[in-house]
């Protein structure tokens, strides 16, 4: 405390050598061009700050003569210590870097291409459910119960279109085209489709809003919850209402991205168009 009882204002310490210099700078842009949170760039900070001290030799930061086979050869190093998801935040925090320094003219082009690309998901299909496991979960639903008849037609709009829980939450009354005997899913990025309603399904959908669906639902959305108010599910919903049925029928608690895994692997086995397996298979999409 000072004579006056206040406490001293903290020191402010200056970054001390061309390393801190850098990656300071590169902080600020983060924080202020950016709009990373300062949680978000102390990640990349750190994920890159190998890389930046590697063009460190005494007091002197050496990127002028930086070249693509640099960044290559640092991404290949890393890739080997960490995990996929860790290499692909460390892509990420590099381009941006490189980016930062095109833009303030330390490197004369831009190296952000040199970058290697990280995949995400290991090769081939995820792994989705037997069939015999799928017929136990829509098996467990008991639809002499208004919250089994709308599982019921939940699980078959997950096993049968491939459809994400989001999707499925996002269903609305009039996305259900009975005459034409099709229905309009809402995708990422306002995207919506038009795909064929299976009898099966279009039955279990249509018995769920017969005898299932409250009256007293608060909006158009297809699925409700059970206990009032009877709002629309979410897909959070979707997904609790999944996990529910993989513990009746004794399978452990199942999502519902393996339901969208087995209709993907089912479509490849009925020989189903290259451009319907793109659009639904959980390998090529998120879930």
């Amino acid at each position: 405390m000072n004579d006056q009882g206040a406490a001293p204002a903290l020191a402010v310490l200056e970054p001390s050598s061309p390393l801190d210099v850098a990656l300071e700078r590169f902080r600020g842009y983060l924080l202020g061009e950016r709009g990373l949170t300062v949680a978000a760039a102390r990640g990349y900070i750190d994920l890159v700050r190998p890389f930046v001290a590697g063009r460190a030799h005494g007091d002197v930061l050496e990127l002028a003569d930086l070249v693509g086979s640099d960044v290559t050869v640092f991404m290949v190093a890393q890739s080997g210590r960490f995990s996929p998801k860790t290499v692909q935040r460390l892509a990420s925090a590099l381009r941006s870097l490189l980016r930062f320094w095109h833009v303030e003219g330390v490197l004369a082009t831009s190296l952000v291409e040199a970058v290697p690309k990280v995949a995400s998901r290991p090769p081939g299909l995820p792994r989705a459910l037997p069939p015999a496991q799928v017929a136990a979960l829509l098996a467990s639903c008991r639809r002499d119960r208004v919250e089994g008849l709308r599982d019921y037609a939940i699980l078959l709009l997950l096993s049968r279109l491939g459809l994400r829980a989001g999707e499925v939450a996002d269903l609305r009354l009039e996305d259900l085209d009975w005459r034409g005997g099709q229905i309009t899913v809402r995708g990422k990025g306002n995207r919506r489709d038009l795909l064929p309603l299976p009898v099966e399904v279009g039955q279990a959908v249509a018995g769920y809003l017969r005898a299932g669906r409250p009256a007293a639902a608060l909006d158009r959305c297809v699925f409700v919850r059970v206990k009032a108010p009877h709002r629309g599910l979410t897909g959070t919903g979707v997904t609790q209402a999944v996990a529910a049925a993989g513990r009746r029928a004794g399978l452990g608690t199942v999502y519902a991205h393996r339901l969208r895994h087995s209709a993907a692997t089912a479509m490849l086995a009925a020989g189903a168009p290259a451009a319907e397996r793109k659009r639904r298979s959980a390998a090529d999409e998120d879930c």
